[in-house]
């Protein structure tokens, strides 16, 4: 069913590669423009080095939104991933510091109470840009061709309510509006239903699902779980391959201490790089449906969570795709071209 959606990228990523030669060769030709929302924690710094690198992508500039840090900590974040990336560098803006109505609530025992681990990490030589972030989103959204600009939201959904509230016809120029967010078609991890982007600000996630604009697709925490978690040796040779890979899997430490209880071993569930591998190498999807979803925002404990109409007993008409499961084998390859890692042949 996503092949509609997605088959234009796969189609526009295949001509690119006969028409162009290399990396050099690609910036000679109009790449894909993109935003990224982001609440830079560790698997978002990872996922914002392989969008960098890739070249058939540009990125425009960075929104920081509060989640799993606040906004502030996830903008310095973005500069330090930026700059490990070794590529090009957008700016990065401050966008909403809270959620529209709900206390935050930090992810510290996932990626340290810096979001990078508490390993020392900070930006060494590029600052946070002036200017209000949402503003920036509308301001390049106006200033666009209908579908020019994909947006990719790896955090909590405020930025993007605003923004809808603010001006929707602006919105509507949005090509993909690719989210990491829900807990797919399984359990959540910060509740029995709900996964923690939507969680934080549900009341944001009701406002985008329920917004008319098209496409929107989820990329749900079970993308990342099962034969798509890197193991150990993954991770080895991730880290061993230099300088990117290194950082990449140093700032999820606490992710890994964490999954060492909950999965039993070293592993990493890479939420935000399983939503950047789905929006830029949509082959690499291996389910994914549209559904009619509703967002619960009860003040209760399925708060967060996304009902998520597979069967279609609402008979209200789809609204949202979902992605449950990506291609391992192909999401694993994106992830190792995109860090510069070679595979190691055993």
């Amino acid at each position: 069913m996503w092949k509609g959606v997605f088959s234009f990228m796969i189609y526009e990523r295949n001509s690119k590669k006969e028409l162009v030669g290399g990396k050099e060769d690609m910036d000679l030709i109009n790449r894909k423009k993109l935003i990224i929302d982001t609440d830079c924690g560790s698997d978002d710094a990872m996922a914002i080095a392989m969008a960098l690198n890739d070249p058939a992508y540009e990125i425009l500039f960075f929104v920081s939104v509060s989640g799993n840090v606040e906004a502030e900590q996830a903008a310095r974040n973005t500069l330090t991933a930026i700059e490990y990336a070794g590529t090009y560098e957008p700016p990065v803006y401050i966008g909403t510091r809270r959620p529209l109505l709900k206390e935050l609530v930090f992810a510290h025992e996932t990626h340290g109470t810096d979001g990078m681990g508490d390993i020392g990490l900070a930006p060494r030589r590029i600052n946070v840009a002036d200017g209000n972030g949402v503003m920036k989103m509308l301001d390049a959204l106006r200033d666009s061709e209908d579908g020019e600009i994909d947006i990719i939201a790896l955090g909590p959904l405020t930025n993007l309510a605003i923004a809808i509230r603010l001006d929707y016809e602006a919105m509507k120029k949005a090509g993909r509006i690719v989210v990491m967010g829900t807990a797919g078609l399984g359990a959540g991890n910060v509740s029995p239903v709900a996964e923690f982007n939507i969680w934080q600000d549900a009341e944001a996630a009701k406002i985008v699902t329920e917004s008319g604009l098209e496409p929107i697709i989820y990329v749900g925490w079970d993308a990342c779980l099962e034969e798509s978690m890197l193991n150990p040796q993954e991770i080895e040779e991730i880290r061993n391959s230099g300088e990117l890979g290194k950082f990449s899997m140093d700032c999820n430490r606490c992710l890994m201490e964490m999954n060492r209880e909950r999965f039993g071993g070293n592993y990493l569930d890479m939420a935000d790089p399983a939503a950047v591998a789905a929006a830029l190498y949509p082959e690499c999807m291996e389910t994914c449906h549209k559904y009619y979803c509703e967002v619960d925002v009860s003040d209760g404990p399925s708060y967060g969570g996304v009902l998520v109409d597979r069967y279609g007993f609402s008979g209200k008409e789809p609204n949202v795709y979902i992605c449950s499961k990506l291609k391992s084998d192909k999401y694993k390859e994106y992830i190792y071209r995109t860090l510069g890692v070679k595979k190691e042949n055993n």
